[in-house]
């Protein structure tokens, strides 16, 4: 069955909708589009691509020439991942609504694959695929919800010092089958497929997605509330999707690093920090920030060694 294009997707029902977002990475979505454009679908599938003020590339005006089959919606700001996709999902017909970062490949079946899942799982409020780089190798794309020991071990110098705690690798899910369905905390963000229904149960005034999140953690915390409305998430491996990572946090990484620990303290004074975990807000705050700390020191030293660095420190003091 071929995609919608727009104007039909108005008139029919339609089982999944592909909401895009994108900001500046108009080499990636084209392969992303293209990836899913190419396949002959069971469902009926709609595409819709929001662009988020991308101004260093001509992503929306490709989209426009190049994929009619995509509806465009451009947000005239950068309003950040969640508000972002709450614009797709409301402006969506689907029964599922699949969230799809620009810097995938959807690989043969994926999206059926996924539908004819939640469509046998009715407590399922979401599922994702099994996710990899480039390269073949597997990205952990299903994950326990962060725990304080994970939180002063992941990702920091006291994991560097004991790199197979069991608080890394329970947040991980590393002893858990990845050639097997299972039940996860939390999905990736990067390819999340969601039903309507749940997405309508956990919308508050702060959207379905959070927007008091601008980039990071939303994903965590979407799968947190429906968590508490009763859905499941699984993860589902018969499902493959390539995930580059990067393809729009690579243009400003400095700020991704700032946004990434912001998230993450943000996410834990609003579900963790009650009872005891107001005891463990300060060492919550040294573990995010030791992480914080590391992921900057590891950015710098990269720049230092490809030469960057003595740059911006010699633009910096009028140095020639």
């Amino acid at each position: 069955m071929p995609l919608l294009a727009p104007r039909d997707a108005q008139n029919q029902d339609v089982d999944l909708s592909v909401v895009i977002l994108n900001w500046n990475a108009r080499d990636f979505l084209i392969a992303a589009l293209d990836s899913i454009i190419s396949q002959q679908w069971r469902s009926t599938i709609e595409l819709i691509v929001v662009d988020n003020f991308s101004q260093l590339d001509d992503s929306a005006e490709t989209v426009r020439r190049d994929f009619p089959l995509a509806r465009l919606i451009e947000t005239g700001k950068n309003l950040g991942f969640a508000a972002g996709n709450n614009i797709g999902w409301r402006a969506c017909r689907g029964r599922y609504v699949l969230f799809l970062n620009p810097d995938t490949i959807t690989h043969d079946s994926a999206l059926d694959i996924l539908i004819d899942w939640m469509e046998t799982h009715a407590k399922a409020g979401a599922c994702g695929p099994k996710m990899t780089y480039p390269d073949g190798r597997l990205q952990a794309s299903s994950r326990a919800f962060p725990s304080f020991g994970a939180g002063m071990f992941r990702n920091t110098i006291f994991g560097k010092l004991w790199p197979n705690n069991p608080w890394a690798r329970s947040y991980l899910m590393l002893d858990t089958r990845t050639d097997e369905p299972s039940q996860a905390d939390w999905l990736s963000g990067s390819a999340l497929l969601v039903r309507r229904k749940a997405l309508e149960e956990i919308e508050d005034k702060s959207g379905a997605w959070d927007e008091n999140y601008f980039m990071y953690c939303e994903d965590v915390d979407l799968c947190w509330r429906m968590k508490a409305e009763g859905w499941e998430r699984w993860y589902v491996p018969s499902a493959h999707i390539t995930h580059r990572i990067g393809a729009s946090s690579d243009w400003a990484q400095g700020a991704m690093i700032r946004q990434h620990h912001g998230s993450m303290l943000r996410f834990y004074f609003k579900n963790y920090a009650k009872g005891i975990g107001v005891l463990l807000a300060p060492l919550a705050v040294l573990g995010i920030g030791a992480r914080a700390s590391a992921a900057v020191g590891k950015l710098w030293l990269g720049y230092w060694k490809s030469g960057k660095g003595r740059e911006m420190i010699d633009n910096k003091f009028g140095r020639r």
